[in-house]
């Protein structure tokens, strides 16, 4: 699948969490568990899955433009997280 995703905002997401958004392509979405992220109004369709990668759970936070995959964070998952759905 091809995954697009802004410079800056993988540079941020290098800094803060250690990970490239290019990443992304190594989780298996379709093994994935995928929510819906309707926190709040993005102004676009969001969407959080959560991934095995490095043989850890992994959130990826993403959206969908033109038929691409935009990545828009990549982080281990936390605690809760690991708990609800590792």
């Amino acid at each position: 699948m091809k995954v697009a995703f802004d410079p800056g905002k993988d540079a941020s997401n290098r800094e803060k969490h250690g990970l490239s958004l290019e990443r992304a392509t190594e989780i298996d979405l379709r093994a994935a568990h995928i929510l819906a992220d309707d926190r709040q109004d993005y102004g676009e369709q969001r969407w959080r899955a959560y991934g095995m990668l490095d043989g850890r759970l992994h959130m990826l936070a993403f959206t969908f433009r033109d038929g691409t995959l935009r990545a828009i964070n990549l982080r281990r998952a936390n605690a809760k997280e690991s708990k609800r759905y590792g």
